[in-house]
């Protein structure tokens, strides 16, 4: 009977230690999530096969996918030119980090998420405070539910300075917590108010408590006029630091053996706040993760998961259930779509044991794996007239983009062009079939592109070019930002000393800027 009682008293007092440990957290190898294979993690290969194999045949352009399991990444993969070691913009996924900052702030006493917006801006505030602004709270900013109609995001950046000024100026025509509307300028104003409160930018300020735990080294963030990180876009991370976000969720703000974000803040977090969509049928919630619910800056999702997420396809989802992260960035025009290939093919393929090692399907994955591209433009059996183009410059005629002068050189199979934008020069190299890449302080298409001081804090970025003869006199060369979503693609047609220029936005297909024309100048 002593035995016996000193055999549970063991157990109990393991059990409290392993209360007390909490749940089991991933450790890192070398700074990188462990690896492992599909089947050890209880993964079949056959269903992340067809997921790639539907992702290279629809009209979605990954960039990069990450698929973990137990904390293990089981699946990677980036689609040439885009690669591991490059950053991406996240666009709205940077909401879901400046949540983060928040939870953070709280649990260091340095805000409520009761607390009135206006409290932190007296020198901001308009002639006339309505009783709406006045109720305003931090957590109505984090719930999208900030009662301004419509969305100031787009008319705040372009003409003012002080964007909290012009944040506060917007008329708050429903009560604060009442109905939802996606607002990127109140992710902002958290970033304003982070910054107010703790005396550090968001960057800085997530810097020691989030990217150093989890290793997430090269982090950086828009900036407003005013030297405020944008927070509700804007920040560009590698897809391996998304993963790695989306396991810190996972297990409940736990990263090997500390809790570094609060476990209440998370469940608070990631759980539902309101419906973005009363009233929406049951057809539509059965199909849309867009209608599951909001939270403070994640979105749930079906599969009771939830996401942080932003435009074009920049994925973390988190599915607790299976013990499971995915993350994507990509360039999608139909976001719904993109996601309903997680649930199709990656969902199913999730065991609860794990299976029998499958070596073909192994070597298939790895090969599959291996030759990830964008599609390339289509061939050309045309050889342009090469020597009547080298080592020309073109004058353009006065235009919106301040285009003044377009040069081009050849050197074997690639192609050099020279720009003089606004008295700056700018090259660009391009290969005949093959990506050639570089950097550039010239910044490329981007939603809101037109917001005054975009992209200060944002050093040079990073480009691939490949180009096509089309015919004999049209060139066409496509630019790819590979830290971002997007490509342009501009086509050239020469006849004797004229030249015809057009560019096309990939996120823009119905959109192209009006020819510009030049004349030989030299």
């Amino acid at each position: 009977m002593k035995g016996f009682l000193r055999q549970t008293a063991y157990f109990l007092l393991l059990a409290l230690i392993l209360q007390s440990c909490g749940t089991p957290t991933v450790k890192l190898v070398n700074g990188k999530l462990p690896r492992s294979t599909p089947e050890a993690e209880g993964v079949d290969s056959r269903g992340i096969i067809g997921f790639l194999n539907a992702a290279n045949a629809d009209r979605h352009e990954f960039h990069s996918f990450m698929f973990l399991r137990h904390g293990k990444v089981i699946t990677e993969g980036w689609w040439s030119p885009y690669s591991a070691e490059l950053k991406h913009t996240l666009y709205s996924g940077s909401k879901s980090f400046t949540s983060s900052a928040v939870g953070f702030a709280v649990s260091e006493n340095k805000l409520k998420v009761t607390d009135k917006v206006i409290s932190f801006f007296p020198g901001y505030l308009p002639d006339t405070v309505s009783k709406n602004l006045s109720n305003m709270e931090v957590r109505d900013l984090l719930t999208m539910t900030a009662g301004q109609d419509p969305d100031p995001t787009f008319l705040i950046p372009p003409k003012d300075s002080n964007w909290v000024k012009a944040f506060l100026a917007r008329p708050v025509v429903n009560k604060p917590g009442t109905k939802f509307l996606y607002n990127s300028m109140a992710t902002y104003m958290l970033s304003a108010i982070i910054q107010k409160a703790t005396g550090q930018k968001l960057l800085d300020y997530l810097s020691p408590r989030l990217f150093g735990p989890l290793n997430i080294e090269g982090a950086d963030w828009e900036t407003d006029p005013m030297g405020v990180n944008t927070g509700g876009w804007g920040l560009r991370l590698k897809t391996e630091d998304l993963a790695k976000f989306g396991q810190l969720y996972l297990q409940q703000g736990r990263w090997e053996g500390t809790q570094v974000l609060p476990k209440s803040w998370v469940k608070e977090a990631t759980s539902f706040k309101i419906d973005q969509r009363p009233g929406a049928p049951d057809s539509i919630r059965k199909k849309s993760d867009w209608a599951q619910g909001y939270c403070y800056q994640f979105w749930r999702c079906r599969n009771n998961a939830f996401r942080g997420d932003g435009a074009f396809g920049q994925f973390i989802i988190v599915m607790p259930e299976k013990d499971a992260v995915v993350a994507i960035t990509s360039e999608t025009p139909d976001m719904q779509e993109e996601i309903d290939l997680v649930w199709k093919y990656l969902l199913p393929a999730i065991h609860e044991k794990s299976l029998q090692p499958d070596p073909e399907s192994d070597k298939a994955l790895k090969v599959l794996t291996s030759g990830l591209a964008v599609r390339l433009p289509a061939g050309s059996n045309e050889q342009g007239s090469q020597s009547d183009l080298a080592g020309r410059t073109f004058k353009l005629d006065p235009n919106p983009g301040k285009l003044e002068t377009l040069g081009f050189s050849f050197t074997g199979s690639e192609c050099t062009i020279r720009l003089l934008i606004e008295g700056k020069d700018y090259s660009f190299s391009f290969g005949k079939d093959s990506w050639v890449t570089g950097m550039t302080n010239l910044r490329g298409p981007n939603l809101l592109m037109r917001a005054r001081n975009h992209f200060s804090g944002i050093g040079p970025v990073k480009i691939a070019g490949i180009y096509r003869w089309r015919d004999k006199k049209t060139i066409e060369m496509t630019l790819r930002f590979i830290e971002s979503p997007h490509h342009e693609t501009v086509t050239c047609t020469f006849d004797k000393n004229k030249i015809s220029i057009n560019r096309k936005i990939s996120f823009m297909p119905e959109y192209r800027i009006p020819e510009l024309d030049g004349k030989i100048s030299n």
